[in-house]
Order: structure tokens, then sequence, then C-alpha cells
């Protein structure tokens, strides 16, 4: 994730005067995101989500007395994991009761907080992973929580492709539940997301789709699934929809963009070697396969909609 480059009033006054920083920030070429701290706009429209959620935690320190502890989701983005529906205006802390209010643009969460609870992230004080996970379980959305929840599994257990160390996804998931019972409150909601949670999902979106599959009715889903290729190196399919005996593939578009994902190649072979890859497939498995995107995981009745089209359906 590429980090955003915040700007000091004092920074900008270094490189400008008065007047033409206030003109700056009349012609909108400027985003406030604390009193006297900024970043470029055009920057921050094209930032990723997690980028400004950091962006923003790292204000909310520059603009603090003491230091504060971000934590929830906002600590899920500074640790590098992907987000769903993030929440892009507020920062997540952590303070002990004695601390005063909030201020504005925080959520604040009161809580008692170990040493080991607590990293330090490129400056920024951020609660740890399990800390993190734990927190985010038992207090966000099922949606929200198991993709921040796959993702580190993903990020701490997934070595290569296809290899996944399940006894270590294990043991986190059980060091996440045990910091979870410290809590009075959602020890349950956070029990039914490390139950469900897979380092195996690559993306958020594939996190939602494994959601409204089980919504649906799916029950055997297997999660990248090799199949013997044309070379050395197998395929990896996003869901192996094993009672029903097809295949099934989020499609974020992003890939057929995003530099990193295209390793070279254009937009247009990234496509050409996708459909090659799922004519193999289809070929050589005889199984059923469906592609699907954002807007077919809104809700399990919309991907149903889309894998009737396929003519897959769960068992009865």
């Amino acid at each position: 994730m590429t980090s955003l480059t915040l700007l000091s009033r004092g920074e900008l006054l270094d490189a400008m005067t008065p007047r033409r920083l206030t003109a700056a920030i009349a012609a909108g070429e400027l985003t406030r995101l604390r009193i006297g701290v900024y970043v470029d706009k055009a920057a921050w429209d094209a930032a990723k989500p997690e980028a400004r959620v950091v962006a923003r935690a790292r204000a909310l320190t520059l603009s603090s007395p003491a230091p504060p502890v971000v934590s929830h989701e906002t600590a899920a983005a500074a640790h590098g994991l992907a987000l769903y529906r993030a929440d892009r205006r507020r920062v997540h802390v952590i303070a002990p009761e004695a601390r005063p209010g909030p201020a504005g643009g925080v959520i604040r969460h009161r809580g008692e907080l170990q040493d080991a609870d607590v990293v330090e992230i490129d400056g920024l004080q951020a609660t740890s992973l399990t800390r993190t996970v734990s927190d985010v379980a038992r207090t966000a959305s099922f949606e929200q929580a198991v993709t921040i929840a796959d993702a580190a599994l993903r990020q701490q257990f997934v070595t290569a492709p296809g290899e996944y160390d399940v006894d270590g996804a294990a043991g986190f998931r059980q060091e996440v539940l045990m910091i979870a019972r410290r809590s009075a409150h959602g020890l349950t909601r956070a029990r039914r997301v490390l139950d469900f949670a897979d380092g195996r999902a690559q993306l958020p979106g594939e996190s939602i789709s494994r959601i409204r599959l089980r919504e649906i009715g799916f029950r055997s889903i297997e999660l990248q699934v090799a199949v013997p290729g044309r070379g050395i190196h197998p395929y990896y399919v996003d869901f192996g929809l094993e009672d029903s005996n097809a295949f099934g593939e989020f499609d974020g578009a992003i890939k057929y963009v995003d530099g990193k994902m295209l390793d070279g190649r254009t937009s247009s072979q990234a496509l050409d070697d996708e459909k090659q890859r799922e004519d193999w497939i289809r070929g050589t498995t005889r199984r059923r396969y469906a592609r699907w995107g954002w807007p077919h995981i809104a809700t399990a009745a919309d991907l149903r909609t889309r894998l009737d089209a396929f003519s897959i359906r769960p068992p009865r």
C-alpha cells in the first residue's frame, strides 16, 4: 500500500506564501485531514481507502499532545490489511477511562491495553495484529470482520501459491479468541467470525463471496483449488463448489488495470490469458464455471441470480 505524504501548515509555508497557501486550499488543491495537517488532493483522490484511513490516523497523531493508540479497522489498515466498506472519515482509538473525551472525527473505544497489545508501525501506535482482529471480530459487522480476519490469516500463513499453514492459522485464531475473552461483550460474535475465517481468501471480494455462498446454501466450499495447468504449474480457482461439482471465481476488475497484477502485460493480454485459462479449466475438468464481480455479491439473492444463469445451484 502506497502511503500518503502529510503536509503540515509549517511545511507548506516554507514552500509558499500565506496568500498562496490560502489560495491553494480555496482552490481545492489540498485536502485538510485535521487542523494544520493537509495532503495533496490529487494524491488523496487516487489513494486506496486503506491508505486514507492510515493518513487520517497519522494526522491525528501529529495533532495530539500524546500519541493515541489506533485500533479496530484503523489499526487493521495500519497493519496492511484490506478493509470492506471502510470508515474513511473517522479514526478508531482505544483510550483508558481516565482520558478526556474524543476529538472530532474520532471513535473512542474504552478499554485497557496490555503491553503486548500495542505495537509501533512506522511511528504510529496501534493495537497488535491479534488484538486488532479480536476487537474487530467482537464489534464490527460480520462482513467487515471476516474480511479483516481473512486478510490477517493470509498475511501470516499463506507462504506461497497453494500453501497455507493450517496449524499456524488455528493457533492464531485461538490466540485471538483468548484476547476476546477479556471483554464482557462480543465473544459469541468473535467465535462466529473466527470459525469462518480462512486466509486462503485472497481479496475482500472473495471473503464476501464466501459469505454469500454460505447464505445461499452451499456448504462444501473449497478455496484456491489447484487444477493441473498446461505446464508444470497448476491453475488456482477461487472456489470449488464441491456439493454442486462447479467452480466459481470472484473477478475484481482491478486486476486488469493494477500494474502489480498485470505483471508487465497489457489489459487486453491479461483478459486473453484469463480466457484461455478458463477455457482450459472448463475443458479439462468438465465442471460448470461461473465468474462474478462486486455487483453480484451485494446480497445473497444477487449472487444466486448470477449462479442460476450458469445452472449452478446449491444442493437441496
